[in-house]
Protein backbone atom coordinates (compact mmCIF):
# COMPACT_ATOMS: atom_id res chain seq x y z
CA UNK A 1 0.00 0.00 0.00
CA UNK A 2 1.61 3.36 -1.11
CA UNK A 3 0.87 6.80 1.30
CA UNK A 4 1.33 9.21 -2.32
CA UNK A 5 0.57 12.80 -0.19
CA UNK A 6 2.94 13.26 2.50
CA UNK A 7 2.97 16.73 2.80
CA UNK A 8 2.02 15.86 6.69
CA UNK A 9 5.76 14.87 6.97
CA UNK A 10 6.88 18.27 5.28
CA UNK A 11 4.88 20.25 8.03
CA UNK A 12 5.87 18.66 10.69
CA UNK A 13 9.60 18.48 10.13
CA UNK A 14 9.57 22.47 9.43
CA UNK A 15 7.35 22.49 12.90
CA UNK A 16 10.20 20.13 14.81
CA UNK A 17 12.66 22.57 13.12
CA UNK A 18 11.18 25.55 14.01
CA UNK A 19 10.62 24.20 17.78
CA UNK A 20 14.06 22.72 18.39
CA UNK A 21 16.40 24.38 16.06
CA UNK A 22 18.29 21.26 15.43
CA UNK A 23 18.00 20.30 11.82
CA UNK A 24 19.90 16.48 12.78
CA UNK A 25 16.21 16.12 15.11
CA UNK A 26 14.17 16.99 11.73
CA UNK A 27 15.89 15.24 9.78
CA UNK A 28 15.59 11.73 11.33
CA UNK A 29 11.93 12.67 11.89
CA UNK A 30 11.46 13.38 8.27
CA UNK A 31 13.73 9.57 7.69
CA UNK A 32 12.07 7.57 10.24
CA UNK A 33 8.40 8.72 9.26
CA UNK A 34 9.08 7.87 5.45
CA UNK A 35 10.71 4.36 6.19
CA UNK A 36 8.20 3.36 8.24
CA UNK A 37 5.82 3.92 4.97
CA UNK A 38 8.32 3.00 2.25
CA UNK A 39 9.87 -0.40 4.21
CA UNK A 40 7.21 -2.02 6.13
CA UNK A 41 3.27 -1.15 5.00
CA UNK A 42 2.43 -3.84 2.20
CA UNK A 43 -1.01 -5.15 1.09
CA UNK A 44 -1.75 -8.19 3.27
CA UNK A 45 -4.89 -11.01 2.60
CA UNK A 46 -6.94 -9.55 4.83
CA UNK A 47 -6.01 -5.53 5.52
CA UNK A 48 -3.02 -4.11 5.60
CA UNK A 49 0.24 -6.21 6.29
CA UNK A 50 3.24 -4.75 8.19
CA UNK A 51 6.57 -6.74 8.76
CA UNK A 52 8.49 -5.15 12.12
CA UNK A 53 11.68 -4.68 10.24
CA UNK A 54 15.00 -6.66 9.40
CA UNK A 55 11.85 -9.95 10.20
CA UNK A 56 9.42 -10.37 7.16
CA UNK A 57 6.61 -11.15 9.76
CA UNK A 58 4.10 -9.05 11.51
CA UNK A 59 3.84 -8.40 14.62
CA UNK A 60 0.87 -7.16 16.30
CA UNK A 61 2.65 -5.46 19.41
CA UNK A 62 4.95 -3.90 16.91
CA UNK A 63 3.25 -3.34 14.23
CA UNK A 64 0.51 -1.00 16.31
CA UNK A 65 3.14 1.00 17.39
CA UNK A 66 4.30 1.16 14.02
CA UNK A 67 1.05 3.12 13.26
CA UNK A 68 0.49 5.36 16.26
CA UNK A 69 2.54 8.60 15.19
CA UNK A 70 0.11 8.40 12.17
CA UNK A 71 -2.84 8.85 13.44
CA UNK A 72 -1.96 12.62 14.31
CA UNK A 73 -2.39 12.94 10.82
CA UNK A 74 -4.81 11.18 9.97
CA UNK A 75 -8.38 12.93 10.35
CA UNK A 76 -7.85 14.85 7.50
CA UNK A 77 -5.59 12.21 5.56
CA UNK A 78 -8.13 9.56 3.92
CA UNK A 79 -4.95 7.17 2.78
CA UNK A 80 -3.71 7.28 6.29
CA UNK A 81 -7.09 6.62 7.63
CA UNK A 82 -7.07 3.41 4.82
CA UNK A 83 -3.81 2.44 5.93
CA UNK A 84 -4.56 2.11 9.33
CA UNK A 85 -7.96 0.84 9.16
CA UNK A 86 -6.52 -1.61 6.80
CA UNK A 87 -3.50 -2.53 9.77
CA UNK A 88 -6.48 -3.06 12.21
CA UNK A 89 -8.56 -5.21 10.18
CA UNK A 90 -5.35 -7.24 9.62
CA UNK A 91 -4.66 -7.64 12.74
CA UNK A 92 -8.23 -8.65 14.42
CA UNK A 93 -7.95 -11.10 11.45
CA UNK A 94 -5.45 -12.69 13.00
CA UNK A 95 -6.41 -12.70 16.75
CA UNK A 96 -8.89 -14.97 15.12
CA UNK A 97 -6.92 -17.03 14.10
CA UNK A 98 -5.19 -17.69 17.22
CA UNK A 99 -5.06 -15.35 20.04
CA UNK A 100 -2.04 -16.90 21.75
CA UNK A 101 0.26 -15.99 18.62
CA UNK A 102 2.38 -12.71 18.51
CA UNK A 103 3.81 -12.84 15.15
CA UNK A 104 2.25 -13.88 11.27
CA UNK A 105 3.19 -14.58 8.41
CA UNK A 106 1.53 -12.50 5.17
CA UNK A 107 0.84 -15.50 3.19
CA UNK A 108 -0.01 -19.06 5.02
CA UNK A 109 3.25 -20.30 3.57
CA UNK A 110 4.53 -22.16 6.76
CA UNK A 111 7.69 -19.46 7.44
CA UNK A 112 9.20 -19.05 10.67
CA UNK A 113 9.11 -20.93 13.49
CA UNK A 114 7.40 -24.33 13.00
CA UNK A 115 9.10 -26.69 14.73
CA UNK A 116 8.22 -25.02 17.76
CA UNK A 117 6.50 -27.51 20.17
CA UNK A 118 2.77 -25.75 20.61
CA UNK A 119 0.20 -25.28 18.16
CA UNK A 120 1.50 -24.22 15.03
CA UNK A 121 -0.28 -23.58 12.07
CA UNK A 122 0.93 -22.01 8.57
CA UNK A 123 -0.15 -18.46 9.03
CA UNK A 124 1.54 -18.25 12.24
CA UNK A 125 5.47 -16.84 12.66
CA UNK A 126 5.99 -17.81 16.41
CA UNK A 127 3.39 -18.34 19.16
CA UNK A 128 4.95 -16.98 22.22
CA UNK A 129 1.75 -15.72 24.07
CA UNK A 130 1.80 -12.08 25.24
CA UNK A 131 -0.38 -10.28 26.97
CA UNK A 132 0.29 -7.24 24.69
CA UNK A 133 -0.28 -8.47 21.91
CA UNK A 134 -3.53 -8.49 22.08
CA UNK A 135 -3.72 -5.02 24.07
CA UNK A 136 -2.40 -3.26 21.16
CA UNK A 137 -4.71 -4.25 18.51
CA UNK A 138 -7.60 -2.53 20.68
CA UNK A 139 -5.45 0.12 22.11
CA UNK A 140 -5.02 1.45 17.94
CA UNK A 141 -8.57 0.56 16.84
CA UNK A 142 -9.83 2.88 19.84
CA UNK A 143 -7.56 5.82 19.03
CA UNK A 144 -8.47 5.43 15.65
CA UNK A 145 -11.57 5.63 16.31
CA UNK A 146 -11.15 8.92 18.51
CA UNK A 147 -8.98 10.59 16.12
CA UNK A 148 -10.54 9.96 12.77
CA UNK A 149 -13.81 9.59 14.36
CA UNK A 150 -14.26 6.34 11.96
CA UNK A 151 -16.58 3.23 13.64
CA UNK A 152 -16.28 0.75 10.46
CA UNK A 153 -13.40 -1.35 11.79
CA UNK A 154 -16.10 -2.35 14.64
CA UNK A 155 -16.95 -4.78 12.61
CA UNK A 156 -17.93 -8.75 12.54
CA UNK A 157 -14.43 -9.45 12.30
CA UNK A 158 -13.37 -7.18 15.52
CA UNK A 159 -16.33 -8.28 17.31
CA UNK A 160 -15.14 -11.93 16.91
CA UNK A 161 -11.55 -11.11 17.76
CA UNK A 162 -12.69 -9.08 20.96
CA UNK A 163 -14.71 -12.24 22.09
CA UNK A 164 -11.66 -14.44 21.59
CA UNK A 165 -9.32 -11.63 23.56
CA UNK A 166 -11.93 -11.29 26.56
CA UNK A 167 -11.66 -15.62 26.55
CA UNK A 168 -8.21 -15.55 26.81
CA UNK A 169 -7.58 -12.87 29.92
CA UNK A 170 -10.50 -15.13 31.09
CA UNK A 171 -8.74 -18.43 30.95
CA UNK A 172 -4.90 -17.04 31.52
CA UNK A 173 -6.75 -16.25 35.12
CA UNK A 174 -6.88 -19.79 36.01
CA UNK A 175 -3.55 -20.85 34.18
CA UNK A 176 -2.82 -24.17 35.84
CA UNK A 177 -6.32 -24.98 36.01
CA UNK A 178 -7.81 -24.26 32.76
CA UNK A 179 -5.20 -23.32 29.62
CA UNK A 180 -4.07 -25.43 27.39
CA UNK A 181 -1.37 -23.25 26.26
CA UNK A 182 2.02 -24.59 26.13
CA UNK A 183 5.34 -23.78 24.51
CA UNK A 184 8.51 -25.02 24.12
CA UNK A 185 11.42 -24.07 21.71
CA UNK A 186 14.10 -27.06 21.17
CA UNK A 187 17.27 -26.56 21.76
CA UNK A 188 16.92 -22.79 22.53
CA UNK A 189 19.69 -20.48 21.45
CA UNK A 190 18.76 -18.51 25.33
CA UNK A 191 16.74 -20.06 28.47
CA UNK A 192 14.44 -17.40 27.97
CA UNK A 193 13.19 -18.43 24.44
CA UNK A 194 11.15 -21.52 26.03
CA UNK A 195 8.98 -22.39 29.29
CA UNK A 196 9.52 -24.24 31.94
CA UNK A 197 7.81 -27.07 33.44
CA UNK A 198 6.76 -28.91 30.38
CA UNK A 199 5.79 -25.68 28.55
CA UNK A 200 3.59 -24.29 31.13
CA UNK A 201 5.39 -21.86 32.64
CA UNK A 202 6.61 -21.41 36.28
CA UNK A 203 3.69 -22.65 38.75
CA UNK A 204 1.26 -19.54 39.89
CA UNK A 205 -1.26 -19.06 42.14
CA UNK A 206 -4.92 -17.06 41.65
CA UNK A 207 -4.71 -13.49 41.38
CA UNK A 208 -7.19 -12.17 39.66
CA UNK A 209 -4.19 -10.97 37.18
CA UNK A 210 -4.35 -12.60 33.81
CA UNK A 211 -0.99 -14.73 33.35
CA UNK A 212 1.47 -14.39 30.12
CA UNK A 213 3.84 -16.57 29.43
CA UNK A 214 6.41 -14.13 27.60
CA UNK A 215 7.28 -10.39 28.25
CA UNK A 216 7.02 -7.62 25.33
CA UNK A 217 10.91 -8.39 24.51
CA UNK A 218 9.81 -12.57 23.26
CA UNK A 219 11.43 -13.21 26.68
CA UNK A 220 10.17 -16.07 28.86
CA UNK A 221 8.62 -14.11 32.31
CA UNK A 222 10.08 -15.94 35.43
CA UNK A 223 7.05 -15.62 36.90
CA UNK A 224 3.52 -15.93 35.31
CA UNK A 225 1.76 -12.06 36.25
CA UNK A 226 3.72 -9.49 34.15
CA UNK A 227 2.25 -6.77 35.85
CA UNK A 228 2.35 -3.71 33.39
CA UNK A 229 1.01 -6.00 31.00
CA UNK A 230 -2.11 -6.44 33.52
CA UNK A 231 -2.30 -2.69 33.85
CA UNK A 232 -2.33 -2.03 30.12
CA UNK A 233 -5.13 -4.76 29.82
CA UNK A 234 -6.94 -2.96 32.67
CA UNK A 235 -6.62 -0.01 30.20
CA UNK A 236 -7.72 -1.55 27.13
CA UNK A 237 -10.65 -3.23 28.29
CA UNK A 238 -11.58 0.07 29.56
CA UNK A 239 -11.90 0.75 25.46
CA UNK A 240 -13.89 -1.96 25.15
CA UNK A 241 -16.40 -1.12 27.18
CA UNK A 242 -16.61 2.26 25.86
CA UNK A 243 -16.50 0.30 22.35
CA UNK A 244 -19.20 -2.32 23.19
CA UNK A 245 -21.41 0.65 25.07
CA UNK A 246 -21.15 3.48 22.51
CA UNK A 247 -21.09 1.58 19.01
CA UNK A 248 -21.59 -2.10 19.14
CA UNK A 249 -24.57 -1.72 21.69
CA UNK A 250 -23.41 -4.61 23.06
CA UNK A 251 -24.46 -4.94 27.40
CA UNK A 252 -22.91 -8.01 27.40
CA UNK A 253 -19.61 -7.48 26.29
CA UNK A 254 -19.53 -4.45 28.20
CA UNK A 255 -20.30 -6.20 31.32
CA UNK A 256 -17.85 -8.95 30.48
CA UNK A 257 -15.25 -6.22 30.28
CA UNK A 258 -16.18 -3.96 32.96
CA UNK A 259 -16.09 -7.19 35.21
CA UNK A 260 -12.40 -8.37 34.09
CA UNK A 261 -11.22 -5.18 34.19
CA UNK A 262 -12.30 -4.25 38.19
CA UNK A 263 -10.91 -8.05 39.11
CA UNK A 264 -7.48 -7.34 37.30
CA UNK A 265 -6.92 -4.10 39.02
CA UNK A 266 -7.70 -5.77 42.48
CA UNK A 267 -4.96 -8.24 41.88
CA UNK A 268 -2.08 -5.68 40.70
CA UNK A 269 -3.25 -4.04 44.19
CA UNK A 270 -3.25 -6.88 46.36
CA UNK A 271 -0.01 -8.92 44.54
CA UNK A 272 2.15 -6.78 42.67
CA UNK A 273 2.33 -3.77 45.45
CA UNK A 274 5.84 -4.28 46.63
CA UNK A 275 7.73 -1.53 50.10
CA UNK A 276 11.28 -1.05 48.89
CA UNK A 277 13.82 -0.34 51.69
CA UNK A 278 15.00 2.98 49.74
CA UNK A 279 12.02 3.89 47.34
CA UNK A 280 9.25 3.43 49.53
CA UNK A 281 5.94 1.55 47.85
CA UNK A 282 6.06 0.53 44.75
CA UNK A 283 5.21 -1.56 41.78
CA UNK A 284 6.97 -5.15 40.80
CA UNK A 285 7.49 -6.42 37.67
CA UNK A 286 6.33 -9.67 38.00
CA UNK A 287 4.87 -11.84 40.45
CA UNK A 288 3.39 -15.23 41.01
CA UNK A 289 0.71 -14.56 43.32
CA UNK A 290 2.68 -17.00 46.17
CA UNK A 291 5.18 -14.56 47.61
CA UNK A 292 7.56 -14.28 44.85
CA UNK A 293 7.85 -10.61 43.46
CA UNK A 294 10.45 -9.33 40.92
CA UNK A 295 12.20 -6.21 41.04
CA UNK A 296 13.09 -4.61 37.74
CA UNK A 297 12.21 -3.21 34.57
CA UNK A 298 12.85 -3.90 30.78
CA UNK A 299 12.85 -1.53 27.75
CA UNK A 300 10.38 -3.14 25.66
CA UNK A 301 6.80 -1.64 26.64
CA UNK A 302 4.33 -2.33 28.45
CA UNK A 303 7.18 -1.32 30.91
CA UNK A 304 6.51 -0.02 34.25
CA UNK A 305 8.01 3.14 33.41
CA UNK A 306 5.80 3.75 30.80
CA UNK A 307 2.33 3.21 32.82
CA UNK A 308 1.09 7.04 32.55
CA UNK A 309 1.73 6.92 28.77
CA UNK A 310 -0.53 3.49 28.12
CA UNK A 311 -3.17 5.63 30.59
CA UNK A 312 -2.61 3.19 33.26
CA UNK A 313 -1.25 5.88 36.24
CA UNK A 314 -1.13 9.69 36.41
CA UNK A 315 2.73 10.90 35.91
CA UNK A 316 2.56 12.31 39.33
CA UNK A 317 0.87 9.00 40.93
CA UNK A 318 3.15 8.58 44.24
CA UNK A 319 3.63 4.53 43.54
CA UNK A 320 4.24 5.44 40.09
CA UNK A 321 6.74 8.38 40.70
CA UNK A 322 8.69 5.65 43.59
CA UNK A 323 8.59 3.18 40.69
CA UNK A 324 9.99 5.28 38.09
CA UNK A 325 12.99 6.33 40.44
CA UNK A 326 13.78 2.42 40.90
CA UNK A 327 13.53 2.25 37.50
CA UNK A 328 15.58 4.93 36.50
CA UNK A 329 18.94 3.84 39.25
CA UNK A 330 21.45 1.17 39.49
CA UNK A 331 18.85 -1.12 41.70
CA UNK A 332 17.07 -1.67 38.35
CA UNK A 333 19.46 -4.98 37.10
CA UNK A 334 19.19 -3.10 33.33
CA UNK A 335 20.07 0.41 33.93
CA UNK A 336 22.51 0.84 32.36
CA UNK A 337 24.85 4.14 31.81
CA UNK A 338 28.04 5.19 30.08
CA UNK A 339 30.04 7.95 28.74
CA UNK A 340 27.39 9.02 26.06
CA UNK A 341 24.04 7.80 27.53
CA UNK A 342 21.77 6.71 30.35
CA UNK A 343 18.42 4.46 30.23
CA UNK A 344 16.74 1.26 30.71
CA UNK A 345 18.25 -2.00 28.24
CA UNK A 346 17.32 -5.56 28.01
CA UNK A 347 18.22 -9.11 28.91
CA UNK A 348 17.28 -9.71 25.20
CA UNK A 349 20.30 -7.77 24.49
CA UNK A 350 23.84 -7.72 25.20
CA UNK A 351 24.89 -6.63 28.51
CA UNK A 352 24.81 -2.92 29.18
CA UNK A 353 23.20 -2.09 26.06
CA UNK A 354 20.83 0.83 26.35
CA UNK A 355 16.93 0.74 24.31
CA UNK A 356 16.32 4.06 22.43
CA UNK A 357 12.36 2.49 23.25
CA UNK A 358 13.62 3.21 26.65
CA UNK A 359 14.79 6.69 26.23
CA UNK A 360 11.75 7.74 24.26
CA UNK A 361 9.36 6.41 26.80
CA UNK A 362 11.37 8.27 30.06
CA UNK A 363 10.94 11.41 27.79
CA UNK A 364 7.27 10.55 26.99
CA UNK A 365 6.92 10.19 31.24
CA UNK A 366 8.85 12.94 32.07
CA UNK A 367 6.65 15.70 33.45
CA UNK A 368 10.04 18.25 32.85
CA UNK A 369 10.29 19.43 29.33
CA UNK A 370 14.19 19.59 29.98
CA UNK A 371 14.18 16.09 30.53
CA UNK A 372 12.25 15.59 27.26
CA UNK A 373 14.46 17.33 25.52
CA UNK A 374 17.28 15.95 27.15
CA UNK A 375 16.09 12.23 25.90
CA UNK A 376 15.96 13.56 22.51
CA UNK A 377 19.50 14.90 22.08
CA UNK A 378 20.55 11.83 24.00
CA UNK A 379 18.67 9.78 20.93
CA UNK A 380 20.58 11.78 18.32
CA UNK A 381 23.85 11.74 19.56
CA UNK A 382 23.86 7.88 19.82
CA UNK A 383 22.55 6.77 16.01
CA UNK A 384 25.92 6.63 14.85
CA UNK A 385 25.12 9.00 11.75
CA UNK A 386 22.44 6.26 10.59
CA UNK A 387 20.06 8.70 10.80
CA UNK A 388 17.43 5.74 12.66
CA UNK A 389 16.72 4.35 15.70
CA UNK A 390 18.65 1.01 16.43
CA UNK A 391 17.25 -1.76 18.64
CA UNK A 392 20.13 -0.64 21.16
CA UNK A 393 23.01 0.20 21.44
CA UNK A 394 26.27 0.22 23.98
CA UNK A 395 26.26 3.77 26.41
CA UNK A 396 30.27 3.86 25.51
CA UNK A 397 30.67 3.18 22.50
CA UNK A 398 27.36 3.84 19.97
CA UNK A 399 28.67 2.31 16.87
CA UNK A 400 28.30 -1.05 18.74
CA UNK A 401 24.37 -1.65 18.53
CA UNK A 402 21.92 -4.49 17.16
CA UNK A 403 19.90 -3.67 14.41
CA UNK A 404 20.56 -0.66 11.98
CA UNK A 405 17.40 0.45 12.07
CA UNK A 406 14.32 -0.72 14.23
CA UNK A 407 10.76 0.27 13.26
CA UNK A 408 9.65 0.38 16.41
CA UNK A 409 12.49 2.53 17.77
CA UNK A 410 12.06 4.81 15.02
CA UNK A 411 8.07 5.49 15.80
CA UNK A 412 8.98 5.61 19.57
CA UNK A 413 11.41 8.84 18.56
CA UNK A 414 8.82 10.57 16.39
CA UNK A 415 6.25 10.49 19.33
CA UNK A 416 8.30 11.75 21.55
CA UNK A 417 9.75 14.70 19.50
CA UNK A 418 5.93 15.46 18.19
CA UNK A 419 4.96 15.46 21.70
CA UNK A 420 7.43 17.81 22.74
CA UNK A 421 6.91 20.04 19.80
CA UNK A 422 3.11 20.60 20.78
CA UNK A 423 1.62 17.56 18.08
CA UNK A 424 0.25 15.38 21.15
CA UNK A 425 -2.83 13.37 21.16
CA UNK A 426 -4.40 15.35 22.79
CA UNK A 427 -4.50 13.45 26.16
CA UNK A 428 -6.80 10.47 24.37
CA UNK A 429 -4.45 7.95 25.96
CA UNK A 430 -5.43 8.76 29.49
CA UNK A 431 -8.60 6.42 30.07
CA UNK A 432 -12.08 7.69 31.61
CA UNK A 433 -14.29 6.01 34.04
CA UNK A 434 -16.89 4.73 31.65
CA UNK A 435 -19.31 2.05 33.90
CA UNK A 436 -21.34 0.28 31.75
CA UNK A 437 -25.13 1.43 31.62
CA UNK A 438 -28.16 0.62 30.38
CA UNK A 439 -28.07 0.12 26.44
Amino acid sequence: MKIHNREFINVSKAQVLRQTGSEKIAAILERALNNTLDTTVQPGENGVFVITGDIPAMWLRDSACQMRPYLLFCRQHSELQAMISGVIQQQMHFITLDPYANAFNRHPDGAGHQSDLTTMQPHIWERKYEIDSLCYPLQLAWLFWKTAGSTSHFNDTFIRASQRILGVWETEQHHMQRSYYRFQRPNPPSPTDTLTHDGKGAPVNYTGMTWSGFRPSDDACRWGYLVPANFFATVVLGYLEEIARDVLHDENTCRRAAALKETMLAGIERHAVVMHPLYGEMYCYETDGAGHHLLMDDANVPSLLSLPLLGALAKDDPRYLNTRRFILSEANPYFNAGRYARGVGSPHTPEGYIWPIALAIQGLTATDPAEQRAMIQMLIETDDNTGLMHESFHPDDPSRYTRPWFSWANAMFCELVLDYCGLKRNDLIITQESPCQSL
